[in-house]
């Protein structure tokens, strides 16, 4: 059982080794995402300015409106530290495709023209972390790669089902083989836990998005946008207000627009006396599309444990659950499968090579 269990860690290893290292070298990157943008692009993703003085949402919607006259907002990411600029998701009239600008939202000024949703950097990098660039299809082989990521973990520490035995050993002066060998077991003692982590949230992300996608809206189902799907005179102002005084503590964090025939106006946000590992977008408050009358709201607070349990993958995923040190643990053991690849593939070759040579033996008697 040993044995085959190793067989199955050794060649499903070799064969995810190059998608593996793939995502989780641009994982390891998109850990400083905002800081990467605000280093490359700062004339576009940063603002300088005192949180808690953007302006208001409904003054910013309509400079929206009449600087993107061929464009309807699908949803606005919020941000009030001072320094992050808002980035709006925009759909082009007459299509269904999603276009991304940056807003400062103390000025009010559209900082950028519409681009494709992964036109910068890190937003290609993400693409390709998630879907290998390749669109809903990636999903698949992104999920793959999750599935054997964990199958690693778990079949790594069932072979060396000891590993608290060899929690620091690294025989330095022996052979380079026994060294590679050592530097693979004991770096997959130290990273199996986040690594698992990391494969089990990527997994039920890309399972959810394949389900949403290939059973529950295909792309024929995608509403065309030639105008606003939404009482244009409602205000803003007004649900982010009525959210607040409704659900204590709550803070808008993202708004979703009707972009389909089927949704309502959904306002995202974060709570107070949460736990830590609880999303910026954990809680919603839904408002009629046409009356503003507010819809049922989903407190994170109140939900069931699978839900928060299920809420938690994205600060887990990412990392960002304690501040710097939580990510910087999560970039460096996001490297870690460059190390798997490259000690797992000299290892696989030193033992092939004695079995060439037995081979070569054999026929030549």
């Amino acid at each position: 059982m040993k044995k085959t269990l190793h067989l199955w860690h050794r060649y499903l290893g070799l064969f995810i080794a190059i998608p593996l290292i793939i995502i989780s070298l641009t994982g390891s990157i998109l850990v400083f995402k905002e800081e990467i943008d605000h280093l490359i692009m700062p004339e576009l993703a940063t603002v300088n300015a005192q949180p808690g003085t953007r302006l208001s949402y409904d003054l910013l919607r309509n400079k929206l409106n009449q600087q993107l006259t061929h464009y309807e907002i699908g949803s606005w990411e919020v941000f009030d530290d001072g320094k992050t600029a808002d980035r709006v998701y925009v759909i082009k009239h007459g299509t269904k495709d999603w276009y991304k600008v940056y807003l400062d939202q103390y000025q009010g000024i559209v900082r950028s023209a519409p681009v494709a949703v992964d036109f910068y950097l890190t937003d290609w990098l993400l693409d390709l972390h998630y879907k290998f660039l390749i669109g809903d299809t990636g999903l698949w082989f992104t999920g793959l790669a999750s599935l054997i990521l964990m199958f690693m973990g778990i079949s790594g520490l069932t072979i060396y089902r000891q590993f608290w035995k060899k929690f620091f050993t690294l025989r330095l002066k022996l052979k380079r083989t026994v060294l590679f060998s050592d530097i693979h077991k004991l770096v997959g003692i130290w990273s199996a836990p986040i690594l698992l982590v990391i494969g089990f949230t990527g997994v039920y992300w890309n399972i959810s998005e394949i389900i949403h996608h290939e059973l529950e809206h295909s792309d024929e189902e995608h509403h065309l946008i030639t105008g606003r799907l939404y009482n244009h005179d409602l205000s803003l102002d007004t649900m982010v207000n009525t959210s607040i005084s409704q659900m204590g503590g709550f803070r808008p964090t993202y708004i979703l627009f009707p972009y389909e025939p089927e949704l309502q106006i959904s306002l995202f946000g974060e709570v107070s006396d949460i736990s830590v590992v609880t999303s910026e977008y954990s809680s919603t408050v839904n408002f009629d599309k046409q009356s503003g009358k507010q819809l049922p709201n989903y407190d994170i607070r109140e939900a069931p444990l699978f839900l928060a349990v299920v809420d938690s993958f994205r600060k887990l995923h990412f990392g960002y659950f304690a501040g710097l040190t939580s990510r910087i643990i999560w970039c460096i053991i996001g490297l870690t499968p460059l190390i798997f690849a490259i000690t797992g593939t000299y290892l696989w070759l030193k033992r092939r090579k004695p079995q060439k040579h037995k081979v070569a033996a054999v026929h030549a008697n």
